[in-house]
Parts: C-alpha cells; structure tokens; sequence
C-alpha cells in the first residue's frame, strides 16, 4: 500500500510540511489594491455594514439622478469703455471686486458697462475688438467737458 501525498502537499528532505496556495478570489487584481475583490451591486448584502461602509460603496441611484445647473441663463455682459472688451465670464460683473481691472487695457471697474448686443464667440479677438472701439469713439461724448466718461 503506497501513499500519495494531496496536490497541495510538498515533501522536503525532513518532513513533509502542507503548502497551501492562496485562492484567486484573495489576491488583488492588477487595478484592485487589497483583498477583496470589488462587490457585486446585485448580491445579497448583510445587515451588520455600518452606515460608513455603504458611504464606501457605489451606489446605482447616485449615478442615475438628475444633475442641475444653478447657472443663470440671462447674464449680463459689460464692456470696457476704453478698448471694447467684453466681460463675459461664469463670475458676475457685480460680485467681481472693486479692484478688477480690464485685462486688456488696465481700465477700472467703473469704465465697464453694460453691453446689450448679443455676445459671440470671437468676441474678444483683436479684429472685432478695435471695431467696437471705433464704435465706441463715434458714440462717446469728447471727454473735455465730460468729467465722469
């Protein structure tokens, strides 16, 4: 009668020690750190998870609700009154700081205005912002007895 030591077993020169291998369930997969292997969202889920534990795991409904934008879709645009720039940025003109300045000429908040005509695009290139500027010299008062403009 011979016997066959089991397939996990290795014999040494000593004593036979057992070997086990680790599982495939237990070692960590090539973009998963640590032991577990990630949870399937249909299996049954046991009652003693924390509440901080469900924080962990993704859950289906987050990423099926709706997501609403508080931005306001009639904003204001203002121009700069000395070389035609628009500001038409996500910040609001009036909660921009007192300090501001234009970004292209260093005007002053105060030289802005608002600016009515529908803004495009190509707004801000150089083109189209020197012809809003002789526009704006044919429609601005001689600044020698205009103190304020």
């Amino acid at each position: 009668m011979t016997l066959q030591a089991p397939a996990g077993l290795r014999s040494t020169s000593t004593m036979a020690v057992p070997t086990t291998r680790a599982p495939l369930l237990l070692l960590p997969q090539a973009g998963q750190a640590g032991l577990r292997r990630p949870s399937d969202r249909y299996a049954l889920r046991s009652s003693f998870f924390s509440p901080s534990v469900q924080l962990l795991l993704s859950s289906s409904r987050k990423a099926t609700e709706p997501k609403f934008s508080m931005r306001v879709a009639s904003k204001q645009a203002y121009i700069c009154r000395d070389c035609g720039y628009i500001y038409n940025d996500r910040t609001p003109f009036e909660k921009l700081p007192d300090g501001y300045f234009c970004p292209v000429c260093g005007a002053p908040k105060r030289r802005f205005r608002p600016y009515e005509p529908k803004v495009t695009k190509d707004a801000n290139s150089l083109d189209v912002r020197k012809a809003r500027k002789e526009q704006l010299r044919e429609t601005k008062p001689s600044g020698k007895h205009c103190l304020w403009l």
